[in-house]
């Protein structure tokens, strides 16, 4: 095979990793945007929505299709809930203070890889996917599901985009991010805004989650890669700002596919990382964040 039917195939990987990779940051960047709140524990959220979907397909009967369709609505519930919890209980209480916050949020990162220790296990365990169709191009074969996964990701973010844009609990969460006080004032809930906000960024985690257990394995400690990637996607597009997280997770995503098939991951790491600092130095607003 050519070189560019590889280059195609990589591309296509990518495409799948930046579609995981936005749902992930995506839900960072608007709990940072609408609560300026560093939620260490994003990465966490992701696996709890991994560990659900296991969960979920061992005690549901019937095809594997039935599983997914019920995890894909559980685990973000599941975890949102949690997430909304935890809001109401430790970052009210800390009156959301960025030192406290992150402080708290790493707390919370511990505790719930611990409680997926115990209860779920040490090993990575896979999930079948809800359907095995295989495309097959002329130059290679390409997984069904991963297209699925890509298309299913273009349809969430619109929606998101849509209840931010079009409806009115999204012009809530604008108007809180541009002034809280000035929101409080007018008689909106802020209190419940950022509780629904902390709650829909780690639903959008676990969404992600459960998207892309069925290509990878569920395990307690699978967080850590898609939180740092989702720092590098928010910090690279501009912290607080939708799009630049999109364009930045597409960037980090192809970047990744390509480098991984052709040199190393290890190497697309350190790319990555490298450009995080180069945005840090010459534009550390990022790529569409507003300058303060």
């Amino acid at each position: 095979m050519a070189f560019g039917p590889y280059l195609l195939l990589a591309l296509m990987e990518g495409l799948v990793k930046a579609a995981v990779l936005a749902l992930t940051a995506v839900g960072l960047s608007l709990v940072f945007g609408v609560m300026r709140v560093v939620n260490v524990a994003h990465g966490a959220f992701f696996m709890l929505g991994a560990v659900l979907a296991w969960t979920v397909a061992q005690y549901v009967p019937g095809p594997p299709a039935l599983a997914w369709m019920v995890a894909i609505v559980v685990a973000p519930l599941v975890v949102g809930t949690i997430a909304a919890a935890t809001d109401t209980l430790v970052l009210k209480r800390l009156n959301y203070d960025p030192e406290a916050t992150i402080v708290a949020t790493i707390g919370l990162l511990y505790i719930l890889e611990q409680a997926a220790l115990s209860f779920f296990g040490p090993d990575a365990r896979p999930v079948t996917a809800p359907f095995t169709l295989r495309l097959q191009l002329p130059w290679f074969g390409f997984s069904g599901y991963k297209l699925f996964v890509i298309l299913a990701t273009l349809l969430i973010l619109l929606a998101v985009w849509w209840f931010m844009t079009r409806t009115k609990a999204g012009l809530v969460m604008r108007a809180t991010q541009v002034d809280r006080q000035t929101a409080r004032a007018f008689g909106i809930n802020v209190d419940r805004v950022y509780a629904g906000v902390f709650a829909l960024g780690a639903g959008l985690a676990a969404v992600a989650a459960v998207l892309l257990v069925p290509i990878s394995q569920a395990h307690y400690l699978m967080g850590g890669d898609p939180l740092l990637l989702s720092f590098i996607v928010v910090i690279i597009g501009g912290l607080g700002s939708l799009r630049g997280t999109l364009v930045a997770a597409l960037i980090i995503g192809l970047s990744d596919g390509v480098i991984s098939m052709f040199w190393s991951p290890t190497l697309a790491k350190i790319i990555a990382t490298a450009a995080v600092a180069m945005v840090l130095v010459f534009r550390p607003q990022g790529l569409f964040g507003a300058r303060a």
